[in-house]
């Protein structure tokens, strides 16, 4: 399935009603198509277009920008190596090349299964638990290549499944705003004041 589905269209309109501007719910809608289909296809960001009255130009433009996005299919489970500085210090560079020889697979590549996606990754925001890697997005720390071996079995057996979700879910739980506590979503040419929250100026007692 390519564009969302109904029950996704229902969910992407509830979400496009928290923006004062339709394109604003831009990113969510496509975080929300990748979770759908594992990737983001064409179709999705041409529906997503229609949703939110844009071109698929600027869905791809934007949604490009971002490396968590995919445009083209990937395991369920990506796993991405750190290779920067301080990974790389400490052993990231092995660890990497110990992970092409236990999958098979070089950097960029998918196992013959369909199941794992290998990449290499940027600084993940984990420099004193080096080396570090992220599968589907989650971490795990100061990994061993016995501790990959371990991880890449546990996740072909599905030990991992209630840890680790297919590739695109960002989270087990969705957000939901009940309908009285929401802001209120209000045009920015239609707002004439300062925020509700913001006391207005109290005026100054002429003499």
């Amino acid at each position: 399935m390519s564009r969302l589905s109904d029950h996704n269209v229902v969910l992407a309109k509830e979400i496009i009603s928290r923006y004062p501007k339709q394109k604003s719910a831009l990113i969510p809608l496509v975080h929300l198509s990748q979770e759908q289909n594992g990737y983001v296809t064409d179709d999705a960001m041409r529906h997503i277009a229609e949703l939110v009255n844009v071109t698929p130009a600027e869905v791809l433009g934007t949604a490009s920008f971002y490396e968590m996005f995919k445009f083209e299919p990937v395991g369920k489970y990506v796993v991405n190596v750190c290779t920067t500085l301080s990974c790389a210090l400490l052993g990231a560079g092995e660890l990497l090349h110990h992970a092409e020889e236990k999958l098979g697979v070089k950097a960029g590549g998918t196992t013959a299964d369909g199941l794992i996606t290998l990449e290499p990754a940027e600084c993940q925001a984990a420099c004193t638990e080096a080396p570090c890697l992220q599968v589907n997005y989650r971490h795990k720390y100061r990994v061993t290549h016995a501790d990959f071996d371990e991880m890449i079995d546990d996740l072909r057996a599905g030990k991992l499944d209630g840890e680790v979700p297919p590739h695109g879910t960002l989270g087990t739980q969705r957000q939901h705003i009940p309908d009285d506590k929401g802001v209120g979503a209000v045009h920015p040419d239609d707002v004439t004041g300062g925020p509700a929250w913001i006391p207005a100026p109290v005026p100054e007692e002429s003499n």
